[in-house]
């Protein structure tokens, strides 16, 4: 059999991936019949039909998804390989490009990267985005390290790799003069409450407890953004649930106060990365870190 064209599976690849022969031909800078001709000469090799024709749209047959499958991998690889070889580029200098999801406390992203810092040879990247658009990106070889504050679950196409490396506790934080007003979890149906957006781990965890506890405590405010939650914390009177860290700056000031720990309450941090050949032996360093490392400079 003669050696496979793998400029006819590059098309392949594009078109399978869901995008019409119009778009990918235009963003290939091809005619759509020259990339028509290029798919159907690969076909010609495997002796497969890869797409069945239904009306306008191509579908993949079965041996075209395992046609896929392969592809994915054979052009990631490439990929992954380019891009390796870009961030050695500038001899010794470490090119390290980190994302961390738009709600993820800044403290503690300042004290993950915090050993970082005094390096001479080491240039950092920071990237703020949704959980989704970072992924897209770390899949695209564009990030080395995904920090989050959710899981993320791994599967055939997206082989992510989400480890916890740290966690902390969440507690009831309030102005000093709420101190003879708390004693227990009981307590807060008496305050007006500043939560975390219904969707993170935090919230989900608390209202767990207010089950076990029975109590249905007056929420205020929703808020996904952490230094948008430390700012009403500081500025109203309500009550709010969240890691002591994110307000340590007030409670060292004297303005914020923590009134109790909630128990079973807890922040999980996660690194996500991609199962890659070629690791950067920075992203090693720092994920061979234990939690007490990772959180000590983020102690109150």
């Amino acid at each position: 059999m003669p050696r496979l064209n793998y400029h006819h599976l590059f098309y392949f690849w594009h078109v399978a991936k869901g995008q019409s022969l119009t778009q990918v031909a235009n963003d290939l800078h091809v005619s759509q019949s020259a990339l028509s001709m290029q798919i159907k000469q690969l076909e010609e090799q495997m002796g497969q039909a890869l797409f069945r024709r239904s009306g306008r749209k191509l579908h993949l047959t079965e041996p075209g998804r395992i046609a896929l499958e392969y592809a994915e991998e054979i052009f990631n690889k490439g990929e992954e390989l380019r891009a390796f070889m870009r961030d050695h580029s500038a001899g010794h200098i470490q090119q390290l490009r980190v994302g961390a999801v738009a709600t993820l406390s800044r403290n503690f992203l300042e004290a993950f990267i915090r050993p970082l810092l005094p390096q001479q040879n080491i240039r950092l990247s920071l990237r703020s985005a949704s959980l989704d658009e970072l992924l897209g990106e770390l899949s695209d070889h564009n990030l080395d390290l995904v920090l989050s504050n959710v899981p993320v679950i791994a599967d055939r196409k997206n082989p992510w790799r989400s480890q916890r490396i740290a966690r902390q506790a969440i507690s009831v934080i309030g102005h000093p003069d709420k101190r003879a007003q708390y004693s227990d979890i009981a307590d807060l149906v008496r305050h007006k409450l500043l939560v975390p957006g219904p969707h993170s781990e935090i919230r989900m965890a608390f209202e767990l407890v207010c089950q076990q506890w029975q109590i249905q405590p007056e929420i205020m405010a929703e808020v996904d953004d952490m230094a948008m939650l430390r700012l009403l914390a500081r500025d109203t009177d309500c009550l709010a649930i969240l890691p002591g860290v994110v307000v340590k700056d007030e409670i060292n000031q004297g303005q914020l106060i923590e009134l109790g720990k909630l128990a079973d309450v807890n922040e999980n941090f996660y690194a996500v990365t991609i199962r890659r050949q070629f690791q950067l032996p920075i992203v090693t360093e720092l994920l061979k870190r234990g939690p007490e490392d990772i959180l000590a400079s983020n102690a109150l």
